[in-house]
């Protein structure tokens, strides 16, 4: 149901009257949060205090204090944890809480709808991994599942749970809700040729301002960490110039200090800070009391978690307000050009898939350490499990004896599988002008997106300097300074292997349909789905200047590249399809630069020392077919481009104009995209690589930032023309096969939003950014989708 509408009650009631009745019995809640978990602890302590009842109430994490954990173990009632605090703090050493889960009667996961991809396959496997232990000590317990609004509430607690749920919805729904007024405020245009709308982060601020200043207790959501920061910084700036600056605002947001969140949190409901700008990590239901506003920044990816943002407003029968502020690109100008997707639809469905092999396997691991394996038996809905846990016992991990599997390894392998990514590196943050105390943390995979050396780090609108980085300590020292621009790295991704799972091929006659050499030569399109490697490497940094925008310098990034093993959608254009667009004048494969090419290619690469001459990234020639690993792939770059020269293979040969050293520009793939805005040969597929990517989270329930995208003119891999949707969490949690399955569905919306978009050429709301487009890419881009869609 939706936010605020006493979800809790639906479990509190019935667990505090069985524990009334049954002294012994005992109850799980698990929300999915730390912080939720220690706000819900204290409502449920407070309800059990009011009411009197003779009821233990218990919080447990990895903060808890040793002297307290012994006795937890053994009380009775209610203990309140997180899926992170079973997985590796509590079901590997069961026998101590054999008291527990001999006695659980009730398990209750709150905020399911926070369980979805990655991070909900590992909970599925966990719950059965307890669900088993359950067996053994002969209990088996009553689950209630609380969701806030998604399309597939009673599926996706089955699939959790793996066991049949009776559905309690929106139409049982009986809670108080005060009139909210819901407002979509796309920026005016500011160039009507390139088709740009003012900044969503500018008018956040104004907009927050507003209502700040008329003292409405306000939340402003925004999606990246930086942005949060800047934003701060900005409704700061704001406030102080009208003679505000006492009004409190604060940001929140992944990599605070556990302590500063919580000081937030009671600053938000005792009413003292009368603002907060936060990544969605406010999402939840952490209570932060009734606040008026909620300004949301940008679609956030999913309709779910617009409703969960918009209701973290007016959450009792008060008035309030909600603000969705459309961004440039294309996925937020969709939902302003059809405002019924959001107001008319139903949420997205949650996604998980808990017998994904890799998260599986680990899980099994895990199980085998808790309690070993007997022959024939399931885990969960996966049933048998025989061949996989022979595969782990081949792999030296378990061994079988006497019917049963044994784990090998020494300690719980538990404390080696994260739950929520790929794996549990962090990097620690010291001020070195506060005698190195921490300040804060960052994830290894976002270091080289925000703390290589030079980059400017922003904590609660203050700024530090990296200084140093020391990737192997994990451990980089900043220092505060006094600057008015922010840095932004430049990355590059990779494709270097793609093997499919599923693929389907159109092609050209049935009599190709034989030999795979002849298929793939009429093929017109392949598109599949399946494993995919993926090497992203950070070359260089801008500095930026606040409110301008304007570059004021570039800087380096010297950091090793990372390999992400996951899954991906992809289109491959066969040689039929890619003649057909050429006649089109779609220029899909690489152009024929004249066959002087190589060697003047060679000279400029030389000239220039194998760095791009934008940013300095070094970097080499591809080695073979496929780069070597770690390797920055150079391009080289026409500054003048080659077309103009009117070189006809044959007839004359202005090529040698063309290719002159001097015309030629070395340059990493960032740094490329930016510099080739005219050549037609990236256009058609940049222009659908780039509605694709931002169409895709309409279908799946996931952010935008879940699923990224490469193109390329002439894949090293496929030797063609090849466009890779792929997901950012190592193995795939599902979306890529879901795009493969949603193929036609997904092209169809993507020809109806360039053909609706008012753009002349293109733009950010339809086929990309005019810096990285060419001046044709909207009307080349619209023919290919029109082709695609005849298949």
């Amino acid at each position: 149901t939706a936010t605020a509408s006493g979800k809790s009650l639906c479990y509190t009631v019935p667990v505090l009257q069985r524990l009334i009745e049954r002294p012994k019995a005992r109850a799980l809640y698990l929300f999915p949060t730390k912080a939720l978990a220690h706000d819900q602890w204290a409502e449920t302590a407070a309800t059990i205090s009011v009411t009197n009842l003779p009821v233990e109430v218990h919080s447990y994490d990895g903060d808890t204090p040793n002297s307290q954990r012994r006795k937890i173990r053994a009380a009775d009632g209610i203990l309140i944890t997180n899926p992170d605090m079973l997985h590796a703090g509590m079901l590997p050493y069961h026998p101590t809480w054999r008291n527990l889960l001999r006695g659980l009667e009730f398990v209750v996961l709150d905020e399911i709808h926070a369980y979805t991809g990655v991070f909900g396959s590992h909970v599925a496997n966990v719950v059965r991994r307890l669900r088993r232990l359950c067996e053994f000590y002969g209990s088996s317990p009553q689950f209630i599942c609380c969701s806030a609004t998604i399309a597939n509430p009673q599926e996706h607690a089955q699939r959790l749970v793996g066991a049949p749920f009776t559905l309690v919805d929106e139409a049982q729904n009986g809670a108080p809700t005060g009139e909210k007024h819901f407002i979509l405020y796309n920026p005016p245009i500011i160039d009507e040729e390139l088709g740009l709308r003012g900044s969503s982060v500018l008018a956040a601020k104004d907009t927050a301002v507003t209502f700040l200043a008329e003292n409405i207790q306000t939340i402003v959501f925004a999606r990246a960490r930086q942005t949060v920061e800047l934003l701060l910084t900005y409704i700061q700036d704001e406030l102080a110039y009208m003679g505000k600056g006492e009004t409190a605002v604060t940001g929140y947001r992944g990599g605070y200090l556990p302590l500063e969140r919580r000081d937030i949190e009671i600053g938000l409901r005792t009413g003292e800070l009368r603002g907060v700008v936060a990544t969605n990590a406010l999402e939840l239901g952490i209570d932060i009391g009734q606040l008026d506003a909620s300004v949301i920044t940008g679609y956030p990816g999913s309709i779910a978690s617009v409703w969960q943002q918009a209701g973290r407003a007016g959450r009792r029968a008060a008035q309030s307000a909600a603000v969705l502020i459309a961004s440039n690109n294309a996925l937020d100008q969709y939902i302003c050009n059809n405002p019924r997707y959001l107001f008319g639809r139903s949420p997205e469905h949650a996604l998980t898939n808990p017998d994904n092999l890799r998260i599986l396997l680990r899980h099994l691991g895990c199980a085998a350490f808790e309690l070993p394996f007997r022959k024939g038996e399931a885990f969960g809905g996966y049933a048998p499990v025989d061949p996989l846990l022979e595969a782990l016992q081949e792999a030296g991990d378990l061994h079988e004896t006497r019917e049963q599997y044994h784990w090998l390894g020494e300690g719980p392998p538990s404390h080696a599988v994260s739950l929520r990514t790929s794996g549990d590196d962090t990097v620690l943050i010291h001020d070195m002008a506060a005698d190195n105390a921490i300040i804060g943390e960052v994830d290894l995979e976002s270091v080289p997106l925000l703390l290589y050396e030079g980059a400017i780090y922003m904590h609660q609108a203050r700024t530090y300097l990296v200084e140093t980085l020391d990737w192997n300590g994990r451990i980089a020292h900043v220092r505060p300074v006094d600057v008015d621009y922010y840095t932004r790295a430049s990355v590059g991704s990779t494709i270097r292997a793609l093997r499919p799972e599923e693929e389907t091929v159109t092609q050209k006659s049935e009599e190709a349909a034989g030999a795979k050499e002849a298929r793939e030569e009429a093929a017109d399109l392949l598109r599949a789905w399946g494993d995919v490697t993926v090497v992203t490497q950070a070359t260089g940094y801008r500095k930026i200047k606040r409110y301008s925008h304007e570059t004021l310098g570039f800087g380096l990034i010297d950091l090793p590249p990372m390999t992400l093993e996951t899954s991906g959608y992809w289109l491959i254009f066969g040689e039929a399809l890619t003649e057909r667009l050429y006649d089109l004048g779609i220029l899909l494969r690489p152009n024929d630069y004249g066959p002087n090419w190589q060697r003047q290619r060679k000279l400029a690469l030389e000239r220039d020392g194998y760095r791009c001459r934008m940013c300095g990234a070094a970097g080499k020639e591809p080695a073979g077919p496929a780069p070597s690993e770690g390797a920055t792939i150079l391009h080289v770059h026409h500054i003048r481009p080659f077309r103009e020269f009117n070189y006809i293979p044959g007839e004359n040969d202005h090529y040698k104009i063309a290719n002159e050293v001097d015309n030629l520009l070395t340059l990493c793939p960032s740094c490329h995209r930016q510099a080739e805005a005219g050549q037609q040969t990236r256009s058609a597929l940049g222009g659908l690589g780039y509605v694709l990517r931002n169409l895709a989270p309409l279908f799946l329930m996931c952010d935008p930032g879940d699923i990224l995208v490469s193109v390329e003119s002439q894949s090293p891999l496929t030797k063609a023309p090849t466009l890779v949707i792929y997901e950012r969490i190592t193995a795939g949690v599902g979306f890529s096969q879901r795009l493969y399955e949603l193929h036609d569905e997904l092209l169809h919306s993507a020809l109806e939003l360039v053909r609706s978009c008012r753009c002349r050429d293109g733009c950010p709301a339809c086929v990309g950014p005019p810096g990285d487009i060419g001046p044709d890419t909207k009307d080349v881009t619209r023919q290919l989708l029109r082709l695609l869609a005849q298949f």
